[in-house]
């Protein structure tokens, strides 16, 4: 694995355990807002600007899926999505969202095959920085695309090598899932040494 500028971020692509990923988001909390910003982080950037071409202004409810400390979810409601719900790991990393009182409801949960919300419920989802080392795989697909509503959108930023090695046949496997458009791979952290390519990916649910 390649060596990263922020002990935080190796650690937590290091992680084994979700419990092991929650209790490193949690003591990295306070200062991740900064940190990312330090490494010049893509992932909400390029995941905002893909829903904002595939959803229309307005559209609700959206869920930040691995939302964190509210990062997408600050400019979401910036660009005129009135009510987004978080969902993340780490009550840590959420409490640092509340506080931005940028979200309708926040979730503690886990992504994987079966989330902890309504089914056919969302008109968009939007996951970034979430498919990558020591986090989750095409494992999370079936949990995302079911909470999404039939002709929804599910907007994901994926590790180039996990989107190659195993997510990109997930979702071709997959009926309910379109791709409708998939951004070129670009280098997620500038800012950091260990930086590798992801890609942003916009998916329709059938």
């Amino acid at each position: 694995m390649t060596s990263h500028d922020n002990e935080h971020l190796d650690a937590v692509y290091a992680a084994k355990t979700p419990a092991d990923i929650a209790r490193l988001y949690d003591k990295w909390a306070a200062s991740y807002d900064g940190d990312m910003a330090k490494a010049g982080y893509r992932h909400p950037a390029i995941a905002t600007a893909l829903i904002a071409r595939h959803l229309p202004r307005g559209a609700s409810p959206v869920l930040d899926a691995g939302a964190g400390t509210g990062l997408v979810g600050e400019w979401l409601g910036i660009l005129g999505y009135p009510e987004v719900e978080a969902l993340d790991i780490s009550e840590g990393m959420l409490a640092v969202a509340r506080a931005k009182g940028i979200y309708s409801a926040l979730h503690v949960g886990l992504l994987g095959n079966t989330l902890p919300l309504p089914q056919d419920h969302f008109a968009a989802v939007i996951c970034a920085g979430v498919l990558t080392t020591g986090h989750v795989g095409a494992e999370a697909l079936p949990g995302l695309l079911g909470v999404a509503r039939p002709g929804g959108i599910v907007v994901l930023t994926v590790k180039e090598s996990l989107w190659t090695g195993s997510i990109a046949a997930a979702v071709a496997a997959t009926p309910e899932a379109t791709i409708v458009e998939a951004t070129d791979p670009y280098i997620s952290m500038p800012g950091d040494a260990g930086s590798t390519h992801s890609r942003g990916v916009v998916l329709r649910r059938a």
